[in-house]
Parts: C-alpha cells; sequence; structure tokens
C-alpha cells in the first residue's frame, strides 16, 4: 500500500503524542522535543516527495488560506505546494484587491475566512505581532508566514533542519548570523531556535544594525549568545554562516555609509570563508544578492546549502500543517 493510499496516521501518530500545538507563531517557546518532533515529520514528509506522484489525503476536504499582506514568492509557493500535495484546498488572499483595501480589519477577515470553514490560516503581515491578534480571535489554526520584523518560525525550522541533516546535530555548533540582524525576522526565530537545540550564537553586524534594546529581549539565553561585530573574528571555527539580506531601505534611513563599504566589512568571501571551518556550512534564507552579502563564487561553493533550504522548504511546510491540522 502506498503513502498516497494510506496517508500519514501510522508512520507519525507516535510523534502527535508529544504536540499540542494549534497554532504556530514563533520558536520563543517551543521546546526541543517539539522541534525534534517536526524533524521526524519532515523526514517523513520528504519520502513522500520522493515518489514519482507525491499525494497523500492527509488534509483531504480541508481548506488552507494564504493570507499574505506582503508580497512573497518562496514561503507562500511553498506552503501552496505543501497544501496541495496535502490533499487540502488552497487559496490565495493578498491584500491588494481584497475587502482589507475596502478598510475591512484584519479580525474581521479572519473571522470571514474562518465562518467559510478554513481549517488553517498562512499569515504574512507588515505589523509585527498580527499573528498572534489573529490566533485569540478564532479557532482556526494560525501559522506565522513572516510578521513585521519580529518572527519567521517556519524558515527558521528549515534552517535548522537543513543543518541537522548536513551536519548531523545541531548541539554545540558555532552559528554565526551575518548582516542587518536589527531588522530581521528570520534571524529573530534562528536565534530561539538555534539556543533551544544547543547552538552557540554569533552575532555579528554593523552596530547601527545590532544595538542593545535588539539584545534585551534576549537576556534569558545571553550565555549561548555571543556578539562580535568584526566579521574575521566572528567567522574563527564557524560550523555554519547563516548571511542574511541587506535591505536597501537601511542604506536610505542612513543606517549605512554605502553599499560598497558594508561590502568591504561584511560580505562572506572565499578569503573569509577561510576562517571558519573547511566544511562550515553557508545559508542565506533568500533572495541572495550575489555580490553584496555573498560574493558569487562562495554562493555556489561546496559550502553553499541555499538550494537545499529551499527544497527542505515545502518537506517542513508539510509537517507543520499535518502537526496542527493533519488527520
Amino acid at each position: 500500500m502506498t503513502r498516497q493510499n494510506q496517508g500519514l496516521s501510522e508512520s507519525v501518530s507516535s510523534q502527535l503524542d508529544t504536540w499540542n500545538r494549534s497554532n504556530v507563531l514563533d520558536l520563543d517557546d517551543f521546546s526541543r522535543s517539539e522541534v525534534e518532533t517536526v524533524f521526524e515529520v519532515t523526514d517523513t514528509m520528504q519520502e513522500v516527495l520522493s515518489e514519482r506522484t507525491p499525494r497523500i489525503p492527509d488534509l483531504q476536504s480541508q481548506t488552507v488560506v494564504n493570507l499574505f499582506y506582503e508580497p512573497s514568492t518562496r514561503t507562500r509557493t511553498s506552503f501552496e505546494r505543501a497544501a496541495k500535495i496535502m490533499s487540502a484546498d488552497t487559496i490565495n488572499v493578498s491584500g491588494s484587491g481584497s475587502s482589507v483595501e475596502k478598510g475591512e480589519s484584519l479580525i474581521d477577515t479572519v473571522r470571514t475566512l474562518e465562518s467559510m470553514g478554513t481549517r488553517v490560516i498562512v499569515m504574512r503581515h507588515r505589523q509585527a505581532g498580527a499573528p498572534y491578534l489573529a490566533s485569540r480571535h478564532v479557532q482556526t489554526s494560525i501559522i506565522n508566514g513572516g510578521d513585521g520584523a519580529h518572527a519567521h518560525p517556519t524558515q527558521a525550522l528549515i534552517d535548522l533542519y537543513t543543518i541537522r541533516n548536513k551536519l548531523g546535530a545541531i548541539e554545540g555548533l558555532k552559528v554565526v548570523i551575518v548582516g542587518d540582524i536589527l531588522h530581521s525576522r528570520v534571524a529573530r526565530s534562528n536565534i530561539w531556535g538555534l539556543v533551544c537545540m544547543g547552538a552557540k550564537v554569533t552575532l555579528c553586524a554593523p552596530l547601527t544594525l545590532l544595538h542593545n534594546d535588539f539584545l534585551l529581549a534576549y537576556k534569558e539565553v545571553e550565555g549561548h549568545l555571543n556578539v562580535e561585530p568584526e566579521l574575521d573574528l566572528a567567522l574563527e571555527d564557524a560550523d555554519v554562516i547563516m548571511t542574511l539580506r541587506l535591505q536597501e531601505e537601511r542604506q536610505k534611513q542612513g543606517l549605512l555609509p554605502s553599499i560598497r563599504e558594508y561590502i568591504k566589512y561584511y560580505q562572506i568571501n572565499s578569503e573569509r570563508l577561510r576562517k571558519a571551518k573547511p566544511h562550515a556550512l553557508l545559508l542565506h534564507p533568500g533572495p541572495v544578492m550575489e555580490g553584496i552579502e555573498i560574493s558569487t563564487d562562495v554562493s555556489r561553493s561546496t559550502n553553499s546549502v541555499i538550494d537545499e533550504q529551499v527544497e527542505n522548504g515545502v518537506a517542513i511546510r508539510m509537517a507543520l500543517l499535518h502537526l496542527v491540522a493533519g488527520d
């Protein structure tokens, strides 16, 4: 009997015994066992994806809505494919061209979607905290697809899963996060996830993009978190280098002297990569601006697992859909 016929209920039932979340809003309250449960279910989803015509009935007759108030390609498309493979009906709703433009509130929108029988809402919103607000007003499961500069838990889980698959474990690794940390929802969720799984995290950025107000949120894990503004020093003996997208609006706000200055001091190039361990992994949440955050030769080197991050995205999101709404 193929997985398409039997679903996943037998193969992941043991993992569900430890799962009691109906929403995925961030990783700051995840336990290690919960992260490991996501990984175990993702392993099973990878088996499904390896089949010639992947299809399972876990969300059959269920509706998954992608409610995106900001543009997205990777996250929205990844969730849409994940839901379709799991036999769900999928609907994409954007802020433009919808009732939002007519003044409908977020609460009104999610309540309307719930009234239509929606089982899961994947939400991206420009305002930090919007998915939390929505989750307090509906029983429908909410998965945070990115809220402002606050959190992006599904991308962080993709990153953690990619590291675990390539290096075998996350415990004890030195992970360096480089770039616009202050405004990065990916970095914030990754800090919680990496520390939860036992990694030592070093943050490296211009001081205008990483200041004390940011670090106050992580006081409870400060023993696992280090700040080193000098990139060459930060990269010494690194097992993983996670670069972040440099957003042009930061330069316009005067937070950076120039792109050329940033490249000079913070670009990951072949010379700097040699300061890390020989087989250090290079990650980037995308989209990559080659020649700015990472030199072209490094982004296409054997150290880079950027393509694998994208490939793992569908399986991680299938796992989360299964955990919050599966049969």
